[in-house]
């Protein structure tokens, strides 16, 4: 992609050129787009994969409109918006190069876009919509994209991706020969799919248009990488294995292809490949970091961390764990403060002190770095204050293993008050695993088991969140302790078992179960 620089133009106007159909400059420039080369990690002659959207432009623009939505596929958002900004300097009256702008402020499966992201993506759509010359197939698009940010304000977020997803079926049906209008529809799916719906209804239906592409499209990025967020469940995992293992291949300029395979080699048990990958995407963000010159870490480097940490802990190798967790301590500053490097802040000194029974420590553990604005993120909060509950309870402080409790539940009311059910339900089955071991310590045998069997169908109930390899302690597995430490042992058994089906080839997992299975033998 040639850098491309476009003029800035302090004043808005309010419509388009007439003689030429063109967008002017200024109102461009009102999108405050971002700009610049495009910036990728990787092997010589790197790139993102191969996509052919049939548009009707020149040979250049296509070619650059091409590479800038096979970044898009592969969540590159930040360098897909540079590009679809170099395809307006080269054509102002492209429309589906706005429309580009708008799909990488989307970012569907991550956390919902922040107010500016919105604004942007509504402006660039504003200017498409007055650009009179596009095609029927162009308006689609363009109409499906706007379901999401029209009345962004008053209209709930679940209720635009389900907006979104209606208008692209529609687009999906009308083009039936449109195989971009199905890769994208596909992916809406997975991004409505109901977490509690364990029929997997949405993934299926995504999985089987993905897979019907696959064949004639083996290079293209947004197919592949589908294919593993479609299957990213213990019961759909083995689907996936195959794009698991190319999909780095098919783009390795980007830090998100070389770790997006480690979801389904965590889902399998294939600590190995989980390993491999993850150190990939790891000094693939780093790269990204030096030549972006970003003001931190990037981003997607912790997020590779915390599945890093995750698989070293399943091989019960603590001495690399510790060091990724003393790594983790040097890093002050992230360059964005959002969700997924909250996760991997609170996640990783959690698992570490939990997967090893680190009671006492884990009773202490504080948040880290200080300074982050941890009031924004209740939900990530509370798995730190959730690790040091079990801590202080396996410690024998009730007292303080209560305040924690009650803190946990506070967290709990905030989500609710931001209606966010989903995490609400998370924190729900810390607040029941968490009263099940104070409710231990107490001696009230009936009233622990019965509340950390609720927690284990509570979260077995629902999916996980893509942030994350797997929960910090499963609740299914922590039943099985307990029962352990009652002497209940072909309880513990069905446990243990019940809990690897989910989470295949934990090392703690595994553990218990051989320990129930020789206690009751003897």
């Amino acid at each position: 992609m040639r850098k491309v620089i476009i003029a800035s133009i302090v004043a808005v106007a309010s419509c388009n050129s007439p003689e030429n159909n063109v967008p002017a400059p200024e109102v461009i420039e009102a999108i405050n787009l971002k700009k610049g080369e495009v910036i990728w990690c990787g092997p010589a002659m790197a790139n993102f994969g191969s996509v052919k959207f049939n548009v009707t432009a020149s040979p250049e623009v296509k070619k650059d409109f091409d590479q800038a939505i096979a970044m898009l596929h592969s969540f590159e958002y930040e360098e897909s918006e540079k590009a679809f900004a170099a395809v307006i300097a080269e054509d102002p009256s492209f429309t589906l190069a706005y429309w580009g702008v708008a799909m990488s402020n989307f970012h569907p499966l991550w956390e919902p876009p922040k107010p500016d992201d919105l604004k942007k993506g509504s402006k660039a759509i504003e200017i498409a919509r007055a650009i009179k010359n596009k095609s029927p197939r162009e308006a689609d698009y363009l109409e499906a994209i706007a379901a999401f940010y029209d009345n962004w304000q008053t209209v709930d977020h679940k209720t635009r991706c389900l907006n979104y997803e209606r208008k692209m079926e529609a687009v999906y049906k009308k083009y039936p020969n449109d195989s971009e209008a199905a890769v994208f529809y596909a992916l809406a799916l997975n991004a409505t799919a109901e977490p509690t719906d364990k029929t997997h209804a949405n993934q299926m239906k995504a999985g089987e248009i993905l897979n019907k592409l696959a064949n004639g499209q083996p290079d293209h990025p947004g197919i592949i990488h589908y294919i593993i967020h479609n299957y990213d469940s213990p019961e759909l995992a083995e689907n996936a294995l195959t794009a698991a293992r190319k999909y780095a291949s098919v783009a390795p300029a980007s830090a998100h292809a070389q770790h997006m395979p480690s979801h389904i080699f965590v889902r399998l048990g294939l600590w190995d490949e989980a390993i491999a990958s993850n150190i990939a995407s790891v000094n693939s963000a780093r790269c990204y970091a030096e030549k972006a010159t970003l003001n931190g870490n990037f981003d997607e480097e912790l997020h590779g961390l915390d599945y890093l940490m995750y698989a070293y802990l399943q091989k019960g190798d603590n001495k690399k764990a510790e060091e990724l967790l003393k790594y983790l301590r040097t890093i002050k500053q992230v360059s964005a403060t959002n969700a997924k490097v909250a996760y991997a802040y609170a996640a990783m000194p959690s698992r570490y002190v939990l997967e090893n029974r680190k009671w006492k420590e884990a009773a202490v553990l504080q948040s880290y770095p200080e300074n982050f604005t941890w009031k924004n993120f209740p939900w990530q909060n509370a798995i730190t204050v959730f690790t040091r509950l079990l801590g202080k309870a396996h410690t024998g402080d009730i007292k303080g293993a209560e305040q924690e409790l009650d803190e946990l539940k506070k967290l709990q009311a905030e989500l609710l008050s931001q209606k966010d059910k989903y995490k609400a339900n998370q924190v729900q089955v810390q607040i029941l695993a968490g009263s099940a071991w104070i409710d231990l310590k107490k001696g009230d045998k009936s009233k622990a088991t019965e509340q950390m069997r609720q927690a284990a169908d509570l979260e077995d109930a629902t999916m996980k969140h893509p942030v994350t390899p797997g929960e910090v302690l499963p609740a299914r597995e922590l039943l099985g302790d307990m029962y352990l430490a009652l002497n209940q042992r072909d309880e513990a058994i069905e446990a243990y078992a019940s809990d690897l089906k989910n989470h295949a080839k934990r090392l703690n997992g595994l553990k218990g179960a051989s320990l129930a299975e020789h206690l009751k033998s003897h």
